[in-house]
């Protein structure tokens, strides 16, 4: 009776002491798929992924500095790079979305 009390009380233990990190993942994998989700509605101009189609006016975004993408977008949100469509897909994005799209696209291959 007493080894079954005591593989019980190490068994939650155990449990007790991994609950933080399977939130963790969790949390991660939550935040790879809402960027993944956002980064979905860049891939009809952009390509899947951010790869653009070879030959495409439209520049391909996978690979790229997430700095240089935070920059990009900021700009044109405010204006100071002009273009047709992207100001307008700019605005409807707020800090944290821009910098989970750039992080999301500067971790792809190019």
């Amino acid at each position: 009776m007493k080894s079954k009390t005591l593989g019980g009380l190490a068994l939650s233990v155990i449990c007790v002491a991994l609950s933080p990190l399977a939130q963790a993942q969790s949390a991660g994998g939550q935040q790879a798929l809402y960027a993944a989700s956002l980064a979905a509605s860049c891939a009809n101009c952009h390509g899947t992924e951010g790869r653009a189609v070879p030959g495409s006016r439209v520049p391909a975004l996978a690979g790229l500095d997430k700095a240089y993408l935070v920059a990009q977008i900021n700009a044109f949100k405010s204006g100071a790079r002009p273009a047709t469509v992207m100001q307008q897909i700019g605005k409807g994005f707020n800090d944290a979305q821009i910098e989970s799209l750039a992080s999301y696209f500067a971790a792809q291959k190019k």
